[in-house]
């Protein structure tokens, strides 16, 4: 299995290279790379809005991944069907033929899968199968959710034994701030000042981040200016995800 060609990696116009993004690159690598001997499963696991989506997205496109991201109500057979129109592959047979089939195509390919919100897969009672298609397969399988992925799956020893590498997502910091700036507030340079506010509240969330740095950018054109620091922006509300309390009257 090739690895990803980090050569002719670029920006792609809308995505900041974060760290969370570096690190679930080099643990797919890892598996792409790996042994014949060792596992191939990868757990990519935070809190909600550390910009995990947007990395597997990001690296579904870059390592040329089946990537589908699971839904509360699916069951096994909406599962597979899921993956096999991911594949270009027309969905039909028994549960047993189609895991088949994805095996079949993931052996075939050299491509790995990527599942998206894995929690429902194993809440939903069939992340055994998801190991089926690895066994019978040995693609590299990256499963994406939240923080309390890892023990979850966990309690499926023959799952968990087949992970390669446990990877928890980071809380945002200044240097991805800093790169997130250049996407969602590029009309406006806000100082650092105010950047690491902006961070402070944002308790770790890229989505946080994103929302705050449009919202100064905004504040700022609206007054005419091309710099925003925490001095001129002052006393005002940044946005920390919790619904704006009523004010009395």
């Amino acid at each position: 299995m090739g690895a990803i060609e980090t050569s002719s990696i670029t920006a792609v116009p809308g995505i900041a290279q974060i760290g969370n993004l570096a690190l679930c690159r080099v643990a797919v690598r890892r598996a792409l790379d790996r042994n014949s001997s060792l596992p191939g499963m990868v757990v990519l696991h935070g809190p909600s809005g550390y910009g995990k989506t947007i990395a597997a997205n990001y690296l579904a496109n870059e390592s040329r991944a089946f990537y589908v991201q699971a839904q509360s109500v699916w069951t096994r057979k909406a599962f597979l069907q899921a993956i096999l129109r991911e594949m270009s592959i027309r969905p039909a047979g028994t549960v047993c033929e189609m895991a088949e089939l994805i095996a079949q195509e993931l052996a075939a390919s050299g491509r790995p899968l990527f599942i998206d919100e894995a929690d429902h897969v194993v809440d939903r009672g069939y992340i055994e199968l998801v190991r089926d298609l690895y066994e019978a397969s040995h693609a590299p399988i990256l499963l994406i959710g939240e923080e309390l992925l890892p023990t979850k799956l966990q309690r499926y020893e023959r799952v968990a034994g087949r992970v390669l590498a446990w990877v928890p997502a980071q809380p945002v910091n200044l240097e991805d701030a800093k790169k997130l700036r250049t996407i969602y507030a590029a009309d406006v340079a806000i100082a650092d000042d105010l950047l690491q506010r902006v961070v402070e509240v944002a308790h770790g969330s890229v989505r946080r981040v994103a929302v705050n740095l449009d919202l100064i950018q905004s504040e700022a054109l609206n007054e005419g200016l091309e710099r925003a620091d925490l001095g001129w922006w002052g006393r005002r509300e940044l946005y920390t995800g919790e619904a704006a309390k009523r004010r009395r009257l």
